[in-house]
Formats: C-alpha cells, structure tokens, sequence
C-alpha cells in the first residue's frame, strides 16, 4: 500500500519554487467544474484582467499557458519563429542558452551576443549586432537570469529592438512580480514567466502576453506552429482574443 505523501513543511529560499500562501493553497482544493461552464469561463476574464496588470499591458492576448515556464518560453518562439528566421539572442546565464536551444528547434538561427554570467546583457553590443545583421526577426534576452540575478536593462533593449524594426521577447520568469516591468510603456512584444517564483504561486502555470504585433506576425504564418498543443491560433477565440 502506498501512503498518502505529506511534504515536510520548509521555508524556501532558492529563486524558485517560493513559498505558497495557505489562501492559494485552500484554493486548489475547491471543486472541479468543467472549461466551458459559465462561471469558469467568468474566471478566465478575471485571470486575464490581473495578468494584464501584473505585466502593465492592455494586449488582448495575454493569458496563463497550462505548463510551467519552460513551455511559455516555447510557446513565445514556436509561435512567432519559422524555419530560416534569424534571432540576436542574448546569454548572460544559463536561459539565455535555453533561448537559443528553442530558436534552433524552431529551424531558425540563433546570433549570440554574450556576456559573463554575473553581468547584464550588454546594450552596446546589442547594437552592434543588430546593426551588422539587418533584417533580424528578433531580439530575445532574459530580464532577470534566474540563475545569477542579473538584471538587464529591458526597457533600453526593447527600445533597440523597436529601432532595427524587430521583435522583442523577454524572459521574465524570476522578474514578473519582483521588480519593476512595464510591458506596454517599455514596447515588449512577446513575454513569458512562470507562477512559482515572485509570484508564489504554486507551479505548472506560464503567463504569456503578446502585443498586437506579434499577435499579427502569429496569424500570419506560412506554416503550422511546430506544436499542436502550444499553437496559439487554436487557443486566442477561447481566451476571448481581439
């Protein structure tokens, strides 16, 4: 027989999972009702009005993806990359390298611009290649690296980004709720995080948010989304899309 499992109680400390408050949890325990019963689908224009003001966005398509942070990372580049794209990603940590391997899976090629671990993403040398690869898809960085705490400066990347017409997408799993992150006024085009760090949640949660931008470059695309259960053309009348 197999007993009922009991987690020791533990005060967390790491960068991720945090700790979950007794409300959320006392909420997880309440009863199941169907994906398309009225009062769930109310529930999903309350959930979607308060991720649009924790990421600072009016985007229409903003929603939690049901997975962790990892599958939001993939559901930003397999939606909006396409075989032979090109993406200036920059590392400075352990998830700018994830970024890359995403960008490669997707048929597109990754232009590294890279930083010592303990520093931010540096904005001179972004430039440099965006100005020496004209004609980019995208600019992909980490807000905050999860794995050392290095901040970079999102609103000034993004601003580059805008410059040399190309996409921005940010990872801002360990920043969504911890530091300041304006989505709209730093002009993100694409965005994900996880629920199990600033905002102590429990895991297997990813809000996304898209701008109208690359909203449009997602219902445009000339093939299939690589992924059947991350292809956000199936999902943006469901969560109430435009």
């Amino acid at each position: 027989m197999i007993d009922s499992f009991h987690p020791p109680v533990r005060t967390l400390m790491g960068s991720g999972p945090s700790d979950v408050n007794p409300r959320i949890l006392d909420a997880l325990s309440r009863s199941t009702i169907g994906h398309l019963d009225p009062k769930f689908v109310e529930m999903m224009d309350e959930v979607k009005s308060l991720l649009q003001f924790a990421f600072q966005t009016s985007n229409e398509l903003t929603i939690p993806v049901s997975a962790p942070g990892s599958a939001g990372m993939e559901t930003v580049f397999t939606n909006l990359l396409e075989a032979g794209d090109q993406v200036i990603v920059c590392q400075n940590g352990v998830f700018g390298g994830r970024m890359k391997e995403n960008v490669e899976r997707c048929g597109a090629t990754a232009i590294m611009v890279e930083d010592d671990w303990d520093k931010p993403v540096d904005v001179d040398k972004v430039e440099r290649a965006l100005t020496e690869n004209p004609g980019v898809k995208a600019l992909a960085f980490v807000h905050a690296e999860t794995s050392t705490g290095a901040r970079s400066d999102a609103e000034t990347l993004c601003a580059l980004a805008r410059k040399y017409d190309c996409l921005s997408i940010v990872d801002a799993v360990t920043s969504l709720g911890g530091i300041e992150l304006r989505v709209d006024d730093w002009g993100v085009d694409a965005i994900y995080s996880g629920t199990q760090k600033c905002l102590s949640c429990v895991p297997g949660l990813s809000p996304v948010s898209f701008s109208e931008q690359a909203a449009e470059v997602i219902r445009n695309r000339k093939t299939k989304v690589q992924s059947w259960f991350l292809d956000l053309n199936l999902v943006m009348g469901y969560w109430g899309e435009g």
